[in-house]
């Protein structure tokens, strides 16, 4: 992914914490780790249950701490 790509990406997000992109789409939440060369991608519920992904079983863990932390800032 390039890095002009990734911009889109951030500037699009709805909140972007730790390198971690959160964009929510079709009433889920799309995460992108914005740190890798190659991004990871997962797809979660609003209440933090993953529904699909490409990041390890680490990178999900750390994914989801983060959004359970922080999804007060993304509520409508």
């Amino acid at each position: 992914m390039s890095e002009k790509d990734k911009k889109k990406i951030a500037d699009e997000a709805d909140m972007i914490i730790r390198g971690y992109a959160y964009t929510k789409k079709d009433g889920n939440v799309v995460i992108l780790n914005l740190n890798d060369k190659d991004p990871h991608c997962m797809i979660i519920s609003t209440n933090g249950i993953m529904l699909e992904s490409s990041m390890d079983p680490i990178e999900q863990e750390i994914a989801i701490e983060v959004w359970n932390d922080n999804k007060e800032f993304m509520e409508a």
